[in-house]
């Protein structure tokens, strides 16, 4: 062919990939969207941590005020080992970047699986009654190994370690979570949205622990609740949408549908039945779960309250 046909059928096939691009999000992600992610994940993460604490906190008054110091070392401690355990994680990923996007799929599957789980423990209630109420018993047993004012090991090692693994949990996570989204983006937008997020984290901290007792922290933990189903929904179609592209997933659009493009960046919604499809099936899961949840915590509440009536009550009932 000549040189004219060659140039024409290059721009006819550069239209077509750009029509491809564009149907199933496969161009690169906006930089202001990932800093907004990341910043809302960072953010979401290190809110929960900082409510933990201020509830953990609030009882030591007074003559206890003192052992919020160990409290708040350990948190600061797992602060650092967070930042130490991102650094590691992109050593080792950046050494597995010849895989490209299979690398990427795997890690979104792992932390699609983690939110998921989260999800649940929020929604079945299991965060606030035995997650929170954990951690008050580690508190009161490490109260009790040693006096008040006491310098020794016991209290003092017992409570930096309790305010290590608080912070550590969400810090894991965040890694975790932050870290599928640096395999699909240069390191500059990622790193500026993890300096937003610690900035209104500690910004919130410096709120939240001046105001102490008086905050309404199961409706704040609620709060960041919503935010993680936000970040699932993006983390589901952004991944379903990397699957198709290594071709471990079809792609059939919806021809009907036509959405515009800041949908793909800042929600993850792509024209397609398989990423509509996956983030729906994702949010009627955590609900469903709920409503199973609520059903089994009701008829167990039924029958405590039988087994509680006298047998003569039982049997005229």
């Amino acid at each position: 062919a000549s040189s004219e046909e060659v140039a024409a059928t290059r721009a006819r096939l550069d239209a077509s990939l750009g029509e491809a691009e564009r149907a199933i999000g496969s161009a690169p992600r906006d930089a202001r969207s990932i800093v907004t992610n990341t910043a809302i994940i960072v953010f979401r993460e290190g809110l929960e941590a900082v409510l933990i604490l201020a509830a953990l906190a609030a009882s030591l008054t007074g003559a206890r005020r003192a052992l919020r110091r160990p409290l708040y070392v350990g948190a600061l401690a797992a602060t650092v080992v967070s930042l130490a355990t991102w650094a590691v994680s992109q050593t080792l990923l950046t050494g597995l970047r010849q895989y490209g996007e299979k690398l990427e799929a795997v890690v979104s599957l792992v932390a699609i699986g983690v939110l998921l789980l989260i999800l649940n423990w929020f929604f079945h209630k299991v965060y606030w009654t035995e997650h929170i109420a954990g951690l008050h018993r580690q508190k009161k047993r490490a109260l009790a190994r040693g006096g008040v004012g006491s310098f020794l090991a016991g209290p003092l090692v017992g409570l930096a370690l309790l305010g290590f693994t608080s912070v550590y949990r969400e810090g894991f996570e965040t890694v975790l979570f932050v870290q599928a989204l640096a395999l699909e983006a240069s390191p500059a937008p990622v790193v500026a949205g993890i300096v937003v997020g610690l900035a209104l984290t500690i910004a919130a901290g410096i709120v939240v622990l001046a105001l102490e007792a008086r905050l309404p922290y199961k409706r704040l933990l609620i709060a960041t609740g919503v935010l993680v189903a936000w970040v699932l929904v993006v983390m589901v179609g952004t991944t379903t949408q990397v699957l198709q592209v290594v071709g471990w997933l079809p792609v059939t659009p919806i021809d009907v549908l036509v959405l515009p493009y800041w949908a793909g960046l800042w929600l993850g919604l792509y024209p397609t039945w398989e990423g509509l499809g996956l983030q729906l099936l994702s949010i009627a899961f955590v609900l469903g779960s709920y409503v199973a949840a609520e059903r089994v915590a009701r008829r167990r509440r039924g029958r405590l309250r039988t087994s509680a009536q006298p047998p003569a009550a039982r049997s005229a009932a």
